[in-house]
């Protein structure tokens, strides 16, 4: 069988043009609960069947909610959710992932989750929305970005119900330092806090 040649991978950010593009990518099915990646942002008590109606207003903003990847073909593949900590609201309520110190919640941004459509997965997409997940949030005053990825247990891949929040390791190839493991976990492996440093442009 001849091997399928490599695509390139262009990544823009998630702007209310591109919805439609969004919901292909975190709710093919139309299902009325999903999640649309707002756990992190959700009040202390919401209504689940708002999210969609949340995500698009977001999208409205800048900066945006997320960055989409898509193919040489314009075919939408992958989803990279972040925000600044300061619109995490539940993500600072957390008693499993640390919360980080109020005063830099602003500037500090949370890298919240990773999707790849099936038929897309294994040919660099999440790589690649993370590389210019990293480039907008510095272009956007970030001075640390956060992450809580999983690592792989030895000789196995990580269920792609617990690949969401990423792996450790393309964390590091993004430039990111483990800072220690969490009390949080996906699919039962250990979620890490990782965090890349950002220097100061002047």
């Amino acid at each position: 069988m001849a091997q399928r040649p490599e695509a390139q991978v262009v990544v823009v950010p998630a702007t209310a043009d591109r919805f439609d593009d969004i919901a292909r990518v975190l709710n093919p099915s139309g299902r009325e609960q999903a999640c649309w990646c707002m756990h992190w942002r959700a009040p202390a008590k919401e209504d689940v069947t708002t999210r969609g109606d949340r995500l698009r207003a977001l999208t409205r903003e800048d900066p945006t909610p997320g960055m989409l990847a898509y193919l040489d073909d314009g075919e939408v593949a992958g989803w990279l959710g972040f925000s600044r900590r300061s619109a995490a609201r539940s993500l600072q309520r957390s008693r499993v992932l640390p919360v980080g110190e109020p005063d830099a919640w602003s500037t500090t941004w949370v890298f919240m989750c990773v999707t790849v459509r099936a038929g897309f997965r294994r040919r660099g997409v999440a790589q690649a929305l993370l590389d210019a997940g990293v480039d907008y949030a510095e272009a956007h005053g970030a001075t640390a970005l956060d992450a809580f990825p999983v690592e792989p247990e030895p000789g196995r891949r990580v269920p792609v119900s617990a690949a969401f929040v990423g792996t450790v390791g393309m964390f590091e190839r993004a430039g990111f330092d483990r800072l220690g493991p969490t009390d949080a976990t996906s699919g039962r492996l250990t979620r890490w806090h990782m965090r890349r440093e950002v220097a100061p442009t002047r």
